[in-house]
């Protein structure tokens, strides 16, 4: 595991690390909400161009302020069998709450109208687009998002608090942005928003706990995959008419 703890400063560690919890909301907010209304060529460039930002910003930081070389995966392979238990276990859940309560439930009929015109307005009109996105997100944004929040936000709140409380706000910053994206489903006001968020903020803080056991991304990363997949199957259920599946 990288010590990220030795930065320059230690005014300017909290500096990245904030920086690093309220970038991804702003991410967020471009290409999912001041976005939404321009083109799908439009919306998808701004999601380009958010992401190298924010993804690109722990690289500068690492490689340029502290001087320090990126080292994200070690030779132990320790956390993958409860990474996958976990992110299994997570996905089975889901499904079970989406076929046995949500697709039943008003909140999903309210739903589900955003959901399409979200799918229409970036231009997901085939199966394959939708699949493809699917497995970009699963695969290669999952694992993105592990060396983010859990490499970098987390292990630099390792060096500035105690343990606990650093995979507290990491989780919590990992909660954030995904409230924009559920509450635009299901209402910014709704407990079935606060209540999802909080779930993320607490498969956050697994990922923190076995990053910080194992010493390795790759239980996280395979975790978080199987997570992202099962969101993206209940998604192609819902869309599946519209996109011809």
């Amino acid at each position: 595991m990288q010590d990220l703890s030795k930065n320059p400063t230690r005014s300017g560690s909290w500096a990245a690390v904030v920086f690093a919890l309220v970038l991804p909301t702003f991410v967020t907010l471009a290409y999912f909400v001041w976005a939404e209304s321009f083109s799908a060529g439009v919306q998808q460039s701004t999601y380009a161009i958010a992401k190298v930002v924010q993804f690109g910003f722990p690289v500068f930081w690492v490689c340029w302020i502290c001087r320090q070389r990126l080292r994200l995966w070690p030779t132990s392979s320790e956390g993958i069998g409860v990474g996958i238990v976990f992110g299994l276990v997570v996905a089975v859940a889901m499904f079970a709450l989406y076929h046995g309560w949500l697709k039943s439930s008003d909140l999903y009929a309210n739903a589900e109208g955003v959901i399409r015109q979200k799918i229409t307005g970036m231009e997901l009109d085939r199966p394959w687009k939708f699949i493809a996105l699917g497995v970009f997100y699963s695969l290669f944004h999952s694992l993105l998002e592990e060396y983010y929040w859990r490499w970098f936000v987390f292990g630099q709140l390792r060096g500035l608090v105690r343990f606990w409380p650093a995979v507290a706000i990491s989780s919590f910053g990992f909660m954030a942005h995904h409230v924009i994206v559920v509450g635009a489903y299901f209402g910014m006001a709704s407990l079935e928003t606060w209540l999802i968020s909080f779930s993320i903020a607490l498969g956050g803080a697994f990922w923190s706990w076995l990053y910080h056991r194992s010493g390795s991304l790759v239980g996280p990363w395979l975790s978080h995959l199987l997570v992202d997949s099962a969101i993206f199957v209940i998604g192609y259920d819902i869309v599946r008419d519209l996109i011809g599946g």
